[in-house]
């Protein structure tokens, strides 16, 4: 599969979503899944133009990030184990997926440590699905000014996976559910949060529809991973 010509795809993809619901293109940022790719693949994407990645294994991304051009810019978007959180304020510009108040504490203690501020997301289990992580809609409201007090982090908005469906138009309930929670959490913090990144390959552009801000695209992009990145020494 020929990436540029994936990207153009998506990018026009994206703009017409935008179109649909009266928004400029430019509000939306294309998130690159890059996990298991190789460095070539990113310097491929990034000499097309596509500058912003997101990884989901901490111990992929030390060994992959060095490797990759310096313009690259990177996200985390998997689940955040606490003794990973070290390595991923270095690494990271933003951490998706905060799924805890344990965990935005570590962060904020090491981004403290780091002499940093963190941008982060917080996680939503939209559908209470058990084998997703996330918040509560109802805890996340609970304790989201206990979040914001932590002084090291910056919460930007809220993420979500919705359950899997082959039909796009059924997680649009669970994008709209997500937009609706963000503004009650703007009521609570008395503050914009300008971040929704929810929507992937399958049903990015309702997720456009629904506000999404950043969409995190895979597979339609790279094509299927056909094997996981390591490094020699791994």
């Amino acid at each position: 599969m020929d990436f540029a010509e994936n990207l153009n795809s998506i990018r026009q993809r994206i703009a017409a979503a935008c179109a649909r619901a009266g928004r400029d293109e430019n509000s939306v940022t294309l998130l690159a899944v890059s996990k298991s790719h190789p460095p070539e693949c990113i310097q491929a994407a990034v000499a097309c133009g596509q500058l912003h990645f997101g990884e989901n294994k901490i111990q992929e991304a030390k060994a992959k990030i060095p490797l990759c051009p310096g313009k690259a810019r990177w996200q985390f978007i998997g689940h955040l184990q606490s003794n990973k959180v070290r390595d991923a304020v270095e690494l990271f510009e933003m951490i998706q997926g905060v799924d805890s108040l344990a965990i935005a504490r570590e962060i904020s203690k090491r981004a403290e440590q780091a002499a940093k501020t963190m941008p982060i997301l917080l996680e939503v289990n939209v559908a209470g699905e058990g084998s997703k992580f996330g918040y509560a809609p109802d805890k996340l409201l609970a304790e989201l000014n206990e979040l914001n007090a932590l002084p090291k982090i910056e919460i930007h908005g809220l993420m979500a996976i919705p359950p899997f469906t082959p039909v796009p138009e059924k997680a649009r309930p669970y994008f709209q559910k997500l937009r609706v929670l963000k503004a009650e959490c703007e009521k609570i913090l008395g503050a914009p949060l300008p971040q929704l990144s929810m929507g992937m390959s399958g049903d990015f552009e309702v997720a456009i529809e629904e506000g999404a801000t950043i969409v995190r695209i895979g597979t339609a992009l790279f094509g299927e991973r056909v094997s996981s990145f390591k490094r020699a020494a791994d």
